[in-house]
């Protein structure tokens, strides 16, 4: 069945379809989150409780937290989609009961649904931070089997060996199960500290710090500066966004599967590392590839904030 039209604009089902992926679909939040919902009690489908791997009908009446999902509404929107500088200190959260200030604060008004974070960053973590209007586009750029690739420029305090390099595309273990990163770029830096460009395809919580945290090392500054086919550039500057539109968004939602095929992953270099570091593979990408530095996306020299 497909699910999108060429803009991504969710399509009515004539079969019975998810909860979850309806309320996605009419901009409520990602599947996660609304599994979560069904599981604290809070949707009723015509009626009765929902419960997770229910599936509805369009005749049927969903209510979250007692007010009725107006589901033609969600079926007129046009897919946003915004790329939101994160500055350390912000949280991504629609309230914090600590009062610290939220992502959501700095984002424009939206007509049908709401805006949804593609992931997380936490408090201290700063850089690119997706957010749409479509549930489902969300939770598919969110799910592990897409695989997309996230870059960070990461700062690590004291020097790093060859060897610590080594273990960290080789993989260690964590505590929730073994972790690399695809690649690890060299960016400069000082005898106290050295910057580095890495890739991940994971969304782990704080994977990117846990990951120099097992090979000892400590994590003084860390930015997220690529997601999937997206980069942070110099614009827009911390606490503030730009859409995400034209042929940026075309291979977004290629990249989720509700738009037309691209050629090839984004964020590949030059041919002659075409296909090395893909997840899985029996050597991992040597350190110092070009696939990461090709880029062009410099961290600010040490010392500056």
């Amino acid at each position: 069945m497909k699910d999108a039209d060429r803009r991504g604009t969710p399509l009515e089902p004539q079969e019975p379809v998810r909860l979850q992926k309806t309320l996605a679909e009419a901009g409520l939040g990602s599947r996660r989150e609304i599994e979560g919902w069904i599981r604290e009690g809070r949707v009723r489908v015509n009626g009765e409780l929902a419960k997770l791997g229910d599936r509805v009908m369009p005749s049927d009446r969903i209510r979250v937290d007692g007010q009725e999902v107006r589901r033609r509404a969600a079926k007129r929107h046009s897919v946003r989609v915004l790329a939101y500088h994160k500055p350390e200190g912000e949280v991504v959260t629609r309230k914090d009961p600590e009062g610290r200030p939220t992502i959501f604060r700095r984002l424009p008004g939206i007509r049908d649904g709401r805006w949804i974070a593609v992931g997380r960053l936490d408090l201290n973590t700063a850089g690119l931070l997706l957010v749409t209007n479509h549930g489902e586009l969300a939770n598919r750029l969110m799910h592990p089997s897409r695989a997309l690739e996230r870059e960070y420029a990461v700062r690590v305090r004291g020097s790093v060996s060859d060897d610590l390099l080594a273990q960290l595309v080789n993989g260690v273990e964590l505590e929730d199960g073994p972790a690399r990163f695809e690649e690890i770029v060299p960016s400069g830096g000082s005898e106290s500290h050295q910057w580095f460009h890495v890739l991940i395809v994971e969304g782990r919580n704080r994977e990117v710090r846990r990951l120099w945290e097992a090979v000892g090392c400590s994590v003084s500054r860390l930015k997220r500066v690529r997601y999937g086919n997206v980069i942070l550039g110099a614009r827009p500057t911390p606490g503030q966004w730009r859409e995400v539109v034209g042929e940026e968004l075309d291979e977004l939602m290629a990249l989720a599967e509700l738009g037309p095929p691209v050629a090839g992953r984004s964020g590949l270099s030059t041919g002659s590392d075409k296909g090395s570091g893909a997840r899985g593979s029996a050597k991992p990408r040597a350190v110092g590839s070009p696939r990461l530095a090709g880029r062009g996306l410099k961290p600010r020299p040490s010392g500056r904030r």
